[in-house]
């Protein structure tokens, strides 16, 4: 019995980001469509933060920005998906309509911001971070992290041509070792 060395198939590691480049060629829309995904699960998943600060600051409008942003995070979602039918073109208006969106999710986390940071430097009873506060911090890391991620996704949506033609380019079919000595095969049969 052999033993295990540990070391993982070279040759598997290769032929998964061979057939990774081979997927994105046939559909480079999945690299904006996972910075959708990764955008709404950083909104989405410490959401217990921006509700929190919304209770604690209590300005107006910021119920409604983190509304307006959570539901267009879905709808967005959604819409870029439909965008891309199967074997067809994309749907532009479809795709203009998921960057407006992508765009006013952004200036809603951008008007939350700017609500964060007018509560905790006003001059009338302004909110200190404590550890019993430290959510506002968070919600406030969390909305630029969610602005950068957006931008980001608009970009790939915008670049979407640029970078398909690119990734047709690059080579990803597998060298078959030449037969140049075909006449030498042996077919054994059985007699």
């Amino acid at each position: 019995m052999a033993a295990n060395t540990g070391k993982r198939n070279p040759s598997g590691v290769k032929e998964f980001f061979r057939k990774t480049m081979v997927s994105l060629k046939r559909q480079p829309q999945t690299l904006p469509l996972i910075a959708l995904v990764i955008a709404f699960l950083v909104y989405s998943l410490k959401l217990k933060n921006i509700s929190d600060t919304t209770a604690r600051i209590n300005s107006p409008g910021m119920g409604f920005a983190g509304f307006v942003t959570m539901l267009f995070s879905i709808l967005a979602f959604v819409a870029f998906l439909n965008a891309f039918p199967r074997h067809k073109k994309p749907v532009l208006p479809l795709l203009g309509l998921v960057i407006a969106m992508l765009g006013i999710m952004i200036a809603c986390d951008e008007f939350y911001i700017g609500r964060i940071v007018n509560a905790l430097n006003r001059a009338e009873s302004p909110i200190k971070l404590e550890n019993k506060t430290i959510f506002i911090y968070r919600a406030y890391q969390q909305l630029n992290t969610h602005v950068v991620i957006l931008a980001i996704a608009i970009g790939l949506i915008v670049l979407l041509p640029v970078y398909s033609k690119l990734l047709r380019k690059v080579k990803t079919s597998i060298d078959v070792a030449a037969n140049d000595n075909i006449d030498t095969i042996e077919l054994s049969q059985d007699e």
